[in-house]
């Protein structure tokens, strides 16, 4: 079996090359229901059960930033720490130190060769944001349940979060479906259940044309897919984005109202604006007090990730992100469709809350504008061995796990801890 060297820092890393055939990422972005954590029950099984993991006292203290400080406003500064004391940056974990990473986002396995991207940190305006702790996340959530309800990228997130976890403890399968697409995993020493449920259009969605790739969105009606699952749930992180841009016919209360680049004569080309909008507005509705899904704990909006970063090109003819550092803060700025859509997103969290009267509580992850800085943290190419050949178009979607995107549970935990009650206060 051949090897491969992967070098962080001053450590080496062998990564052994299994003949894997790697599913194409346009597959996660174009098939209905892709299968995107279809090699991820084999590597849980593997790993050591959880009942043999001891975790750490609760420490006394958990980092914190100042209740005044905007931890989703700053910029991107080297990162010199190793988060253990001993200097040089490295990141939380590895492609061998965490086995549930997705074989597309597996950018050290498959030989990305500027490993620079792992080596920057967020740095919010008025504050330093601490580092994950993986201990602290595990004592403040024990007991509870945590929910990712959208796409593949909520799948990335969820992913990001298990390996940060990791140093702690693994979680066991506990899925009550074969379905790759719906996995629910349980922290057994903490009683921590973190669930993803796959929705991509956060309504009711049915391709009615795969040949011509056109959807039918019902957008008044939140996917059942999420809908009964969620209740009982502690903390659901609501994302959704990328699939708008698919042509789509729009139905509410059951009628044909608009469409998005459907190219059918007297049907009025709403566009993908409205339809996130008012898909958002559906499904916060049925996440609120009295709503559809019956929940009562606290959701959470994550804004979205930035579609922007292909350059040379669109996603499917040529575009790539081949950048190896961070924009600064005044090379690049939020535009075009990145602008409307994070505009919707925060419009309609602002107006599910005003809705709510303060009596559900909704929480708003506003992690564009960080990740807009970020055109290094993407797969490009290296979500796949450079010798096979397979037909592929750059990931500038998805991104890299150890990466950017670790960032955001760096800020879940910000936002939970000032949401919690106890021991955790300073």
């Amino acid at each position: 079996m051949k090897k491969l060297q992967v070098v962080i820092s001053s450590s080496t890393v062998s990564v052994s090359l299994p003949a894997l055939a790697v599913v194409a990422v346009v597959l996660l972005l174009t098939a209905p229901r892709p299968s995107f954590l279809g090699r991820y029950e084999p590597n849980v099984a593997s790993l050591p059960s959880s009942s043999s993991w001891r975790s750490a006292p609760t420490p006394a203290v958990v980092a914190r930033v100042p209740r005044d400080c905007d931890i989703f406003r700053g910029e991107w500064v080297p990162d010199n720490d190793d988060g253990d004391g001993g200097g040089g940056a490295a990141p939380y974990y590895t492609n061998t130190s965490c086995a549930v990473i997705q074989e597309h986002q597996n950018c050290m396995k498959y030989g990305r060769p500027d490993l620079e991207f792992l080596r920057w940190r967020w740095r919010p305006e008025r504050c330093e944001l601490p580092r994950f702790d993986a201990t602290a996340f595990l004592d403040l959530i024990r007991g509870r349940s945590l929910a990712f309800v959208g796409d593949s990228l909520a799948r990335n997130h969820m992913q990001s979060l298990m390996c940060l976890l990791s140093k702690v403890e693994y979680p066991k399968d506990v899925s009550n479906t074969a379905n790759p697409e719906f996995r629910t995993m349980h922290y057994e020493s903490h009683n921590f259940t973190i669930t993803v449920f796959w929705s991509p259009y956060l309504v009711t969605a049915n391709q009615s044309n795969p040949a011509g790739g056109l959807w039918d969105l019902y957008l008044d009606e939140p996917d059942a897919a999420w809908l009964a699952g969620v209740a009982g749930f502690d903390y659901v992180v609501v994302s959704a984005a990328n699939w708008f841009t698919r042509p789509s016919m729009f139905y509410e209360a059951g009628r044909l109202v608009g469409c998005h680049y459907c190219l059918v004569p007297g049907v009025p080309d709403l566009t993908l604006r409205y339809s996130l909008r008012v898909a958002f507005r559906t499904a916060l509705r049925a996440l609120t007090a009295g709503g559809a899904a019956g929940f009562d704990g606290t959701a959470i909006v994550r804004t979205l990730s930035p579609t922007s970063h292909f350059e040379g090109g669109e996603w499917n003819k040529g575009g790539d992100c081949r950048r190896t550092r961070p924009y600064a803060a005044n090379e690049t700025r939020m535009a075009a469709l990145d602008l409307d859509f994070h505009t919707a997103q925060v419009e309609e969290f602002r107006r599910a809350e005003a809705a709510s009267g303060g009596v559900a509580r909704l929480l708003l992850m506003d992690t564009t504008a960080a990740m807009l800085l970020r055109p290094d943290g993407h797969p490009s190419r290296y979500g796949h061995w450079a010798h096979e050949n397979v037909t592929l178009y750059n990931d500038c979607v998805h991104w890299c796990l150890p990466g950017p995107i670790d960032v955001w549970n760096e800020m879940l935990l910000q936002m939970l801890l000032f949401h919690q009650p106890g021991e955790f206060s300073v």
